[in-house]
């Protein structure tokens, strides 16, 4: 185990975090002009998903190191993506 090999899945493991969240948030925002949001929604969810667990499969080699490492930079991209989209609280007044 090299520290190529944790950076490079750290790397790989905040891109897919990155591109999760994102389809999420795309997925989420398109539902608003769909005709079909109950079939936008699984699909969604099963394509983000997948390709997810293709990706850390092939990643992770069978390696615990490699999969926390993923798990980790998919943890950061979370983080990256949630900060980048926040969106101001709608003020409202309290009786």
């Amino acid at each position: 185990m090299n520290a190529v090999a944790i950076l490079s899945r750290l790397a790989a493991g905040v891109a897919l975090g990155v591109l999760f969240y994102m389809g999420l948030w795309l997925t989420v925002r398109a539902l608003l002009i769909t005709r079909h949001p109950a079939l936008l929604t699984v699909s969604s969810f099963w394509i983000r998903t997948l390709t997810l667990l293709a990706s850390f499969l092939f990643l992770t080699q069978g390696r615990w190191q490699y999969a926390l490492t993923c798990v980790v930079g998919f943890v950061v991209g979370r983080v990256a993506v949630t900060k980048s989209l926040r969106v101001p609280a709608a003020r409202t007044k309290c009786p």
